[in-house]
């Protein structure tokens, strides 16, 4: 590794003396050049020796408490274990006592909740200060009563408060079918892989062993057995559906034994299904907990294969350092390989062709095919082609993963890619949605009305088109129809659904990261690609919003309270390298690259570079889902930064 990375980096030098154009621009040259080369050389040491790059993705503290909690639920408790996860924990508390869902966020009941829990569980006093604390702010908020569902069915299974404050979600569900209004295929891929193993433990009411007894009555304002707002009333469709919740607990008992063993066994079925090895169900944390807990609830032993390889791609998911440990919700190889080879072959395509033709191997080896997957259900005639997320997840292929390895491949001028280009650009055309743009998992997945049910407080239930996924598709399609025409019809769709989602201020909104500047960034960069004038409006009113929210240190950022409110769209108390990365590439794609904004965001990226060749970032840079869940992408002030740095020098050598 370090003969490649030695002769990459020195390959660099060889842009020295095409930088004239930098002096015009006021930009060291030599600085920029030794910039690239730290980075590059750093981003490459992360290369595994398999051709991937996997960073830790890292959450809010719900997950790890949900770890603690897993593990008192079976009586299966690593003490050395949750020692280091109840250190991470304290760590993370704020300075009113809460536990917030983002870096530097407002606190959050749900997940305060939780973690007040699994301090308990750890061992905590409840009269250490910072138990205190937390306690106290629970309280403020209405108890632990006022957490949100999957909260409260944790609360339940640890028998903390009685099964009638979580939602009615039996496990007869199963057997609907599907023109009923609610059914499985109308929901998102997270929210069936969840739900499935969640309909078995709610319908048989779980318990966990809970073997110290512990209880945390004194975080409810009023007792469980006696609070009544578990569901206030939000809309009149809400109302609606609290009635059938009602109701289904009412006639509960009129289901008969044998309905209630089919929908059990169709449930096991479905999940086991989907097991997926040691990547776990749906590759997400909640769904292979939920499985793990399901199957010993129903019988499985806790030797048989499933059950074990089940707790092995939970504890996969594990990262444990010297003093603390945590859980991520996920790995995110697929995605991190992308962008980290669109960052080094912005820096030379030639000189990384060995690292690149390693990572293309590895991602062509894990690039999916024929494997039965849901998204067939509204496809069944469409040939397979895409990437899952995850190291493997064949159910589930991600759209937006495959937009942005094909367009890597394609953009890398590597040999022996066309086909793999070709089926993955297919299935992606195949995948448009009705109003030409793109979810990440599924097509027209747009049934709003069931984020009304009690069970979706959460509001994550669905899986609709997004600016951001959309415009990698245009990215892939506008490259691949340079020379395959049949592509063009689809990239004029999702063209017009851009344009229809601009904001009024120029911005797009950005689903799968932060927020409105990542949304803006994606949807420049696929437009670059496609016949879209730069005067055009779309890039004109982008170009002005990004300008406007640039701050005076020269970056850009953005706090994840932009997805509460909008007002705080582009804003931040202070730049970071991701946020300003992404603006400048997104200048750079709207032509952009000699304006004085592009220079001052150059400035902030260089002063902020660290010796060691990267940046160090400590805000979350994304919505797992928005308002709910967030995460930090431990890649993304690794190769973002490199990527926009070594852009501009291309961009001002064509000058």
């Amino acid at each position: 590794m370090f003969n490649e990375a030695h002769t990459e980096t020195n390959s660099i030098q060889h842009y020295s003396s095409g930088f004239s154009t930098l002096g015009a621009s006021g930009i060291n040259a030599a600085e920029l050049n030794s910039a690239i080369s730290k980075a590059q050389e750093k981003l490459l040491s992360f290369q595994d020796s398999a051709g991937y790059w996997v960073f830790e993705l890292e959450a809010d503290c719900t997950i790890p408490s949900e770890y603690i909690l897993m593990m008192h639920y079976l009586d299966d408790i690593n003490l050395p274990l949750q020692a280091k996860i109840a250190n991470y924990l304290r760590s993370r508390q704020s300075e009113d006592g809460s536990y917030p869902f983002y870096t530097g966020g407002p606190g959050d009941i749900s997940g305060s909740v939780k973690v007040y829990f699994a301090l308990k569980l750890a061992g905590d006093s409840i009269d250490a200060p910072h138990m205190v604390k937390l306690r106290e702010f629970i309280l403020s908020q209405g108890g632990a009563a006022k957490a949100n569902v999957f909260t409260r069915i944790a609360l339940a299974i640890f028998k903390q408060l009685p099964w009638r404050g979580v939602p009615y979600i039996p496990v007869e569900i199963m057997l609907l079918p599907k023109w009923f209004p609610f059914h499985l295929d109308k929901v998102s891929y997270w929210s069936r892989t969840v739900m499935v193993p969640l309909f078995i433990l709610c319908t048989l009411k779980a318990t966990a062993k809970n073997p110290t007894n512990t209880n945390v009555l004194e975080i409810f304002v009023t007792h469980p057995d006696e609070e009544q707002h578990y569901f206030p009333e939000r809309t009149l469709l809400n109302k609606i559906f609290l009635g059938l919740d009602f109701l289904g607990r009412v006639t509960e008992p009129l289901i008969p034994e044998k309905a209630r063993n089919l929908a059990i066994e169709k449930a096991r079925d479905w999940f086991v299904e989907r097991l997926n090895g040691e990547d776990g169900l749906g590759g997400i944390f909640p769904a292979m907990v939920a499985a793990y807990q399901s199957m010993l609830l129903i019988g499985f032993s806790e030797d048989d294969d499933h059950v074990v390889t089940c707790r092995k791609a939970i504890d996969k998911l594990l990262v444990i350092n010297e003093d603390d440990a945590y859980c991520q919700p996920c790995l995110s190889p697929v995605w991190d390989t992308a962008l980290a080879a669109l960052a080094i072959q912005e820096v030379d395509k030639t000189a990384n062709t060995q690292s690149l033709t390693r990572a293309y191997d590895w991602l062509k080896s894990v690039q999916l095919s024929d494997e039965p997957g849901d998204w067939r259900i509204s496809k069944p005639d469409l040939a397979g082609g895409g990437w899952a997320f995850q190291f493997a997840n064949p159910h589930y292929p991600d759209v937006d993963d495959t937009a942005v390895v094909a367009f890597a491949m394609a953009e890398s001028n590597l040999p022996n890619l066309e086909e793999s280009i070709h089926r993955a650009t297919r299935w992606i055309v195949g995948m448009q949605s009705k109003n030409g743009g793109y979810g990440a998992f599924d097509v027209d997945n747009t049934y709003y009305y069931l984020n009304e049910i009690p069970f979706a407080d959460h509001g994550a239930l669905l899986d609709p088109p997004s600016s951001d996924v959309s415009a990698r598709c245009a990215m892939l399609m506008a490259r691949v129809a340079k020379n395959h025409p049949d592509y063009l019809p689809a990239l004029e769709r999702t063209i017009s659904y851009l344009r229809t989602e601009q904001e009024a201020d120029g911005s797009w909104f950005g689903r799968w990261g932060t927020n409105y500047i990542y949304g803006t960034w994606s949807s420049l960069m696929g437009l670059e690609q496609t016949p879209v004038p730069k005067s055009d409006p779309m890039y004109t009113k982008a170009v002005a919003w990004l300008k406007s929210v640039q701050r005076e240190d020269g970056g850009w950022g953005e706090d994840n309270y932009s997805y509460h409110d909008a007002s705080f769209a582009g804003k931040y108390h202070f730049s970071t390298s991701f946020h300003t990365a992404w603006a400048l590439l997104g200048l750079m794609a709207a032509g952009e690259a000699n304006s004085p904004e592009v220079k001052a965001g150059i400035e902030f990226i260089l002063r902020k570079q660290q010796s060691n060749g990267v940046w160090d970032d400590p805000c979350f840079t994304a919505p797992g889902f928005p308002k709910v869940f967030y995460l930090k992408y431990h890649g993304y002030d690794k190769f973002f930064p490199l990527w926009a740095l070594a852009r501009y020098r291309n961009e001002l050598n064509k000058s």
